[in-house]
């Protein structure tokens, strides 16, 4: 992991190729973390790559409820020579989900933005199989929100329907 000082070097010099991409950058536990405008997500991991974090490792999607922007999604990169690991995060309103995919550059992307979709509602634009991949197409809501109710639907079994039970008794 770049330390403080390697970090802050790294975000100068994302800034210094595209003023607007780099919002802060963070370090807290010995871990780095770069915070960018959504839109640039796929020009600053590029640059990312090109600095040796070539490895994307994981996406995550997070909701900052009650905050605004409401919503998340987290980049795990690693530089494989140097085992350095950095984050680079993102943060985009619930009015307007939209972040551009990196599928096409990052393919290991794929069904993580789609996980990401489908549980929290961040929609992934220019992605192949924008699409529901752990719940039903027609279910609706985002599980993974922090607003989400909690609680489970009653399961009517079969055994229920022949004593001519319902799941509402």
């Amino acid at each position: 992991m770049p330390d403080a000082t390697g970090l802050q070097l790294l975000a100068q010099e994302l800034r210094e190729a595209d003023d607007s991409s780099v919002l802060d950058t963070l370090y807290f536990r010995d871990k780095g973390a770069l915070i960018v405008h959504p839109p640039a997500i796929v020009e600053t991991l590029e640059r990312l790559r090109a600095k040796g974090f070539s490895s994307l490792m994981s996406v995550h999607g997070v909701d900052y409820y009650p905050d605004e922007p409401r919503l998340g999604v987290h980049y795990e990169l690693l530089d494989m020579d140097k085992l350095d690991r950095l984050t680079v995060k993102l943060r985009v309103p619930l009015a307007e989900p939209n972040v551009p995919s990196v599928t096409p550059r990052w393919p290991t992307a794929d069904h993580q933005e789609r996980e990401i979709y489908d549980m929290f509602g961040v929609i992934f634009d220019g992605h192949p199989d924008m699409r529901r991949i752990l719940m039903p197409e027609d279910y609706e809501g985002h599980p993974q929100r922090r607003d989400f109710p909690i609680g489970g639907e009653q399961i009517l079994f079969t055994i229920d329907e022949a004593q001519g039970r319902s799941y509402t008794q």
